[in-house]
């Protein structure tokens, strides 16, 4: 998910910039399965490369890797990075209510698509370390997290887009 330009400067990561895939490559379309061996090493590329787009998220298939895992970071455009590293993740328990948001995306550039998500889901993920975790996700997050986790499926903004919005 991408976003206007940051108010400030991307954090240090030590990962390497790698380049995104761009629609209409299939790399985008297909279903991710399992995780690479080193997904630490994989994250720390993932993020440099959200950072430096700039992104709110970025999920391994953007990479043209077919991997269940995305990396975000909702707040470090305002100052505050928060990195999640999602390794296959789950979500559960959408809101009935939902919430209509222009979406970006960094691998379709310049088509900000309106998606209407759950406004609030549960994001369930393990962590670098093992460790399977949970968190109740609203506002941007949640929808973040929702765009994200469509990728591992091959699920774009543009499947979201509905004829009257892709014509204005």
């Amino acid at each position: 998910m991408s976003d206007a330009l940051p108010d400030c400067p991307p954090p240090p990561t030590s990962g390497a910039v790698r380049p995104v895939v761009q629609y209409p490559d299939p790399a985008l379309r297909q279903v991710c399965v399992g995780l690479p061996d080193d997904p630490e090493a994989l994250a720390l590329d993932m993020l440099a490369t959200m950072y430096a787009a700039p992104g709110r998220g970025l999920a391994a298939p953007q990479l043209g890797l077919p991997w269940r895992m995305f990396v975000m970071d909702v707040d470090w455009k305002s100052g505050s990075p928060a990195p999640l590293i999602a390794l296959d993740p789950a979500l559960s328990d959408p809101s009935a209510e939902t919430v209509t948001r222009s979406e970006g995306c960094l691998s379709i550039a310049d088509h900000p698509v309106l998606v209407t998500r759950p406004a609030e889901v549960t994001l369930h993920w393990t962590d670098l370390a093992g460790n399977r975790r949970s968190q109740r996700l609203t506002g941007v997050a949640a929808t973040c997290a929702q765009h994200e986790y469509d990728h591992l499926d091959g699920i774009l903004i543009l499947d979201h887009e509905r004829p009257e919005d892709a014509e204005a």
